[in-house]
This record gives structure tokens, C-alpha cells and sequence, in this order.
């Protein structure tokens, strides 16, 4: 969600071509390839700001696919500003205010809804994630041996 918050409030910078060369050393003979700055430039000026604007609109989706409890929870506290912590959210914005355990609840469900929605994006990779929760959890079993 970090991910997010940073491309929808950092704005893009646009890259410029050079006009000058740099010095760099070339191999002795024909190596296959062919160096073309502006296109990179003008490729990259093009492509970021859409793949951009293509996270931050999947992301709106899977967020609009969760109940409104989990809804709220995640678009108050993760994808506006920075400084909202988790005790104003379940505080002072649900109404009428929830429990720490209960939003504990609600977060774990919407961030498990999330998780399968994106890894079916093919944008998180789940079988890694459950492969580090597991070697954490043997990790943890053998320090209390």
C-alpha cells in the first residue's frame, strides 16, 4: 500500500534526453547493439506514468471488491496520507467505534482478501510469502527447543 500512497501523491518526473555524448569506452569491434538515449527516454516518459496510473487503478479495484467495513479501513488508514495511525481509524472514524481486536479482525480479512486478489493479478507472488511464514514459524519453534 506504500506503493500506492507513493505514485498518487509523489508526481512523476519526466526524464531528459541528452544532447551531448559521454565519454564511455567502446569495445574494439561490432558488438550487436545499438544505443538510442532519446528513444529510452521517450519510451520511459511514456510507460511510467501509464504503468503507474494501471497499479493505483488495480489497486482501486480490489479495494472496491472488499465489504465496507474493510473498505473503509483500508482507503482511511493505507491509501490517503501517511500520518493516520490505527488507533484514530478505529476511534474516530468508524461509527460507532470499533475494538483494537475487532479492527485487528477487520485488517487481517481485508489484507487476506487483497493478498489473493493479487497474487491471481500474478502482482504478488503468495507461494513465496507462505514459504517465509513457514521458515519464520520453524525459525521460531526452534529458539523455545
Amino acid at each position: 500500500m506504500e506503493k500506492y500512497r507513493i505514485y498518487k501523491t509523489i508526481t512523476f518526473e519526466e526524464r531528459e534526453a541528452r544532447l551531448t555524448s559521454s565519454y564511455q569506452e567502446a569495445p574494439a569491434g561490432y558488438t550487436g547493439t545499438t544505443s538510442d538515449s532519446t528513444a529510452r527516454t521517450a519510451i520511459y516518459n511514456v510507460d511510467m506514468p501509464a504503468a503507474r496510473a494501471a497499479y493505483c487503478e488495480r489497486i482501486e479495484r480490489i479495494v472496491e471488491r472488499l465489504n465496507e467495513r474493510e473498505r473503509l479501513l483500508v482507503r482511511e488508514r493505507y491509501m490517503k496520507q501517511d500520518d493516520v495511525f490505527d488507533y484514530k481509524v478505529y476511534n474516530h472514524i468508524f461509527d460507532p467505534p470499533i475494538s483494537k481486536d475487532t479492527y485487528v479482525k477487520v485488517r487481517t480479512g481485508a489484507f487476506y482478501k487483497m493478498a489473493l486478489s493479487l497474487s491471481a493479478m500474478g502482482l504478488l507472488p503468495l507461494e513465496d510469502l507462505l514459504a517465509k511464514s513457514g521458515e519464520s514459524g520453524r525459525k521460531k519453534d526452534e529458539r523455545r527447543a
